[in-house]
């Protein structure tokens, strides 16, 4: 194929978008490859386009590949299914939600578990038919409260999602290691750094789930790893578990004024200042943080949560926890006297309590250790507050922040943090949806047996975004060859019609070899416009035809390695086709 510059649908632009905060938006923009639609929304533009196309043929390779089959479903879907799930309200705020002039509901699907539970209920009933793995490529709708970051992060954005279809656990065991193989074939292919890490399942449900993350500065999540090999989202990172302490012997709680102490550095100075012999730190503390959960069905409800005082709630770890609700901040202390902001104690929390308010501790609060925390009086706090003697608590919660050093679970040694842009997630499922859809076989018995399922799912839209965020250098995109909208990027410069003679004749020898060749064949574009443009599009491969045909070469130039080398007129096509091919 042929692309001409001249022709092409294509503008570049000089200066970045206003609106475009990561590198990979700046240069998708200005290199035509994308345009704002609307908040969260964009149009691919013909090079973007192929550059998506491509991306999407390698996904699509891979899972036939392994023996997945298409299928594609409409995005606008009934609410029935959804209600069925109850995913119609825990989803919340983040569905798009409209009806019909019936006055019927329906969606914008942000996902389509129940709709291939459905197709498989309403085709399948025996066990002889499994196991069975079917997959689509649409479009998705999340009403996003902040989209950013171009591509990363949308209200529409397309993603292959796929499922699998066992009779019993064995089977989904086999079903998720072959996309876990498929997977790291695609982002292999992709030319992406990744880790796998383990991960919470969230709205999805289910038991096992694996995040395939990209590491960049950039991305919206963190993840820890070791030395010794563990990695995981910090979602779900577990912590160390002290060991019990023995009740006996331990001191007397007692009350102490505390006066200005408004932070846990503040209050940690004045207990050094009251107890100068005994080693008090900011994780001698017991920070009783107070929020407000709102559930799908609009209720609110205010939860403490207690961690150790030389760390920060991690809401991103608290909202996995209390998933469907969302956290939001707690400010309803009116309504709460029992709640005194600044010095609030055990005393008057838990489910059970006066107050109603439930109480869930970080898993190191155990029995047997001592705490200094809130003493429900302003100006005082409870020193020698021993859990499981003087507390209680109504569970435990992974809320609070890890940090570098944090022992990892399996023991293989500390903890390092990083952040990493998520790019496929896989689930086991189990029976939830086909639990509640009714999706049940005969066995081999001809018992009524539940399906058992797996989902999983691969960002397209955002593999684009996290290709050039990975390869683009200072001069613009570098396109790997697996997805680049061209194989051969030929640059035709100067005014002589020879030399745009030479490069038409070369372009159309390259494509009769089989590549897709973009041409620059502007006839009154200045060498140095053109030299950018190629910079910034991106080919793997610049073919320039100047100067020095007159000598009989051209230049063919690495856009990945920037290496340069001029070579006779009449072996460039193939010195070319070598390049690409390998």
């Amino acid at each position: 194929m042929l692309l001409r510059m001249s022709t092409l649908f294509l503008r570049t632009l000089r200066d970045d978008p206003a609106d475009a905060e990561v590198p990979s938006h700046r240069l998708l923009v200005r290199a035509g490859y994308i345009r704002r639609a609307a908040p969260g929304g964009f149009t691919w533009l013909p090079l973007g386009y192929r550059v998506f196309r491509n991306v999407e043929r390698v996904v699509r390779e891979e899972m036939n590949r392994m023996g997945a089959q298409e299928v594609h479903f409409p995005a606008l879907l009934p609410r029935e299914p959804y209600e069925a799930t109850n995913r119609w309200t825990e989803y919340g705020p983040n569905l798009f939600r409209l009806q019909d002039r019936r006055g019927a509901d329906y969606l914008l699907g942000p996902t389509h578990e129940e709709m291939f539970t459905l197709l498989v209920k309403d085709l399948y009933s025996s066990y002889k038919d499994l196991p069975l793995a079917l997959y689509q490529i649409q479009t998705k709708y999340r009403d996003e409260a902040r989209p950013r970051a171009g591509l990363f992060r949308g209200r529409e954005f397309t993603m292959k999602d796929s499922y699998s279809f066992d009779v019993d656990d064995a089977g989904l065991d086999k079903s998720y290691a072959a996309h876990r193989d498929a997977y790291i074939r695609v982002f292999d292919r992709l030319g992406l750094d990744y880790v796998i890490v383990s991960a919470m399942s969230g709205a999805m449900g289910g038991s096992r789930s694996e995040e395939f993350l990209h590491p960049t500065p950039i991305g919206e999540d963190t993840f820890v790893r070791s030395a010794g090999g563990y990695a995981a989202n910090v979602e779900a990172v577990t912590t160390v578990v002290p060991d019990e302490i023995p009740l006996e012997g331990l001191p007397e709680a007692h009350v102490e004024d505390t006066p200005d102490t408004p932070t846990i550095e503040t209050l940690v100075a004045v207990a050094q200042q009251l107890f100068p012999d005994e080693d008090h730190t900011a994780a001698s503390t017991l920070k009783n943080v107070v929020v407000t959960l709102m559930h799908p069905d609009g209720t609110r409800e205010p939860l403490v949560v207690g961690i150790p005082g030389d760390r920060e709630v991690d809401l991103k770890r608290l909202e996995a926890q209390v998933s469907p609700a969302e956290v939001e901040p707690f400010s309803d202390f009116e309504a709460h006297p029992e709640l005194v902001k600044g010095y609030i104690g055990p005393h008057v929390l838990g489910a059970d309590s006066a107050s109603g308010i439930r109480f869930l501790v970080d898993p190191r609060v155990v029995t047997g250790t001592r705490w200094i925390t809130g003493a429900n009086e302003p100006g005082k706090h409870v020193f020698d507050l021993v859990a499981g003697r003087d507390f209680t608590w109504d569970g435990v919660i992974e809320a609070a922040e890890v940090l570098p050093g944090d022992p990892a679970p399996d023991g293989s040694g500390p903890l390092e943090l990083a952040r990493g842009v998520e790019l496929g997630h896989i689930f086991q499922l189990g029976r939830k949806y086909a639990e509640a859809l009714d999706l049940r076989v005969l066995d081999e018995n001809g018992k009524l047996v539940t399906v058992t399922m797996g989902s999983y799912g691969i960002g397209v839209s955002r593999a684009v975004a996290a290709i050039a965020e990975s390869t683009h250098d200072e001069l613009g995109l570098v396109w790997p060859r697996e997805v680049a909208p061209a194989d051969v990027h030929v640059v035709a410069t100067g005014k002589d019609a020879a030399v745009f003679e030479a490069a038409e004749s070369l372009a159309q020898e390259m494509v009769a070899a089989g590549l897709t060749v973009l041409y620059d064949d502007r006839p009154k574009v200045s060498p140095g416009v053109k030299f950018k443009d190629a910079e910034l599009l991106g080919m793997p491969t610049i073919v320039t035809v100047g100067r020095g045909l007159a000598a009989g070469v051209i230049e063919l130039r690495d856009r990945a390695t920037g290496e340069r080398e001029e070579v006779p007129v009449a072996e460039a096509a193939a010195r070319a086709l070598a390049a690409v091919r390998g």
